[in-house]
């Protein structure tokens, strides 16, 4: 049905049609062999005027193709290898330069931007290291404007000991924990023959809770999986039980922030830079690889994967400051500037910071603080209200999608409900239907994708100082240090209020 998507007349309709498999094709057909069929539909020494046409068609398909994927390409050795097949082909063609000679030019400039990478060739020398969040929470690397991350990128992470002593190791973000696993023994000096012997490293995951979870050697990308304040930690079998949180993790000291000193303009507009930052960096084929596991998988869904936890993150920052705010009155005049901030995100048309902390007042911890709802002035009550009214998931989040529809870009959406949005597509249909394409399926995936081009169709422009106060501002907000134990969060929630409500 879809096999030749780029045979027939060349109109509108078909444009479409062509960005809703460029974007989908990897739910039915991985890259490799997408492009493989593309290469066999090249009419090689025909020069007549139906072989023109296919070769404008197969041409047109490529650019599009190039175009959508740039640098996702450079992580797929063998979908590089026949597209620079495909490229020498259609560079040697001397009856193309008389008709399509712009479209050449234009597929020689692609080429070239997306740097394609091929099994035999040497990898660069000196690879840049990119900083993953709160691996180190250096004031330097914080304060960088975020790039996007790929599976091949090198990174430094700690891996921690069960007496909490660690090991840092140079990784790829997309290596196996049988690779990790390797970089760690290797540092720690492990025999060979320790190695082999039962005592082998295993790789688990504590998070702050305590809770543990042992991470298969196959398993890749675990990096940008790990929940906010979890760590990495590599022990044998025999002292997997003796694994414990960090004491940072678990220890808390009530006391003021930059919050209690920043004005609530300064925390929502750094706010919004930060996450449209890391919004611009999610390639939007992420989301598509993120629901539906194509071929690319995981790998390539670590900047969504960032974004996410990020999400999460202020959610859990916005408690967090509350509740290790011990006098009433002050925390009274924070719950009034977190609803403050909420109000200017909505305005910078940040959804995401705006959803976030409308939800971080909502859990259980901080909407049983009576007394300290009770303080907050009767204007900011009533703003609430509306906020929860607006972020209310009843009859689809009728409300919130009434309200975005009418915003123009740039704006940052509430990303997990683009997220639920594809699952209910791909659980709500079948993406193969007697052996052929549903291709209304794949047009409904290619809308909700086109949606995020929309939504970055135009750059956020935010007026930010560059003042000693405002730097200290932005690495505030760009490394919160949050509770995410829910357990802690109640336990400080009775000890503020012990009657609730």
């Amino acid at each position: 049905m879809l096999e030749r998507p780029w045979e027939g007349s060349w109109c509108p309709i078909t444009e479409s049609l062509l960005d809703d498999i460029v974007l989908t094709h990897s739910l039915f057909l991985p890259t490799e062999r997408f492009l493989q069929q593309l290469h066999q539909q090249y009419p090689w020494g025909e020069h007549d005027g139906a072989g023109l046409r296919r070769k404008r068609a197969v041409l047109a398909v490529l650019l599009h193709f190039l175009e959508t994927y740039k640098g996702l390409l450079q992580e797929e050795e063998s979908a590089g290898k026949v597209i620079k097949e495909l490229y020498l082909l259609i560079m040697k063609d001397t009856s193309l330069y008389r008709d399509l000679e712009d479209e050449i030019l234009k597929l020689h400039r692609l080429v070239e931007t997306v740097e394609l990478k091929v099994a035999d060739e040497t990898p660069p020398p000196n690879k840049q290291v990119k900083p993953l969040f709160r691996h180190f929470r250096r004031i330097d690397s914080c304060l960088q404007t975020r790039v996007a991350f790929r599976g091949s990128d090198e990174i430094f992470c700690r891996v921690y000991m069960p007496d909490h002593s660690y090991v840092t190791i140079r990784s790829r973000l997309s290596a196996s924990v049988q690779d990790i696993l390797a970089s760690v023994t290797e540092k720690l000096q492990y025999s060979e023959e320790q190695s082999t012997r039962e005592d082998t490293l295993i790789l688990v995951t504590v998070a702050s809770s305590g809770e543990k979870a042992v991470l298969q050697p196959s398993e890749e990308c675990v990096f940008t999986t790990l929940g906010i304040n979890s760590h990495l930690f590599a022990c044998t079998r025999d002292t997997f039980d003796s694994l414990v949180p960090l004491p940072e993790e678990i220890q808390v000291v009530p006391g003021d922030t930059e919050i209690h000193r920043a004005e609530p303009e300064d925390i929502a507009n750094h706010l919004t830079a930060f996450h449209w930052e890391l919004f611009r960096c999610i390639h939007e084929l992420e989301f598509v690889d993120y629901v539906f596991h194509g071929e690319r998988g995981r790998r390539e869904t670590a900047n969504l994967e960032l974004l996410l936890q990020r999400c999460s993150e202020v959610q859990h920052w916005v408690g967090t400051e509350l509740l290790l705010c011990e006098a009433l009155g002050k925390r009274a005049q924070l719950l009034k500037k977190l609803i403050k901030i909420a109000a200017i995100c909505k305005q910078n048309q940040d959804m995401l910071s705006f959803y976030a902390i409308v939800i971080g007042l909502n859990n259980a911890a901080i909407s049983r603080l009576r007394l300290t709802w009770e303080k907050l002035p009767g204007k900011f009550k009533n703003l609430f209200r509306k906020f929860e009214n607006l972020t209310d998931p009843c009859r689809n989040h009728k409300m919130y999608r009434e309200v975005l529809a009418k915003m123009k870009p740039p704006l940052i959406p509430f990303v997990p409900l683009i997220l639920k949005d594809l699952t209910f597509l791909h659980e709500g249909s079948k993406t193969l239907l007697d052996g052929l394409v549903n291709v209304e399926k794949l047009h409904c995936i290619a809308e909700k994708v086109r949606t995020i081009r929309k939504y970055r169709s135009r750059p956020l422009c935010l007026e930010l100082e560059a003042s000693p106060s405002q730097l200290q501002t932005k690495a505030y907000v760009r490394q919160l240090r949050v509770i995410d134990n829910q357990n802690l969060l109640f336990e400080l929630s009775f000890k503020l209020e012990p009657g609730g409500q």
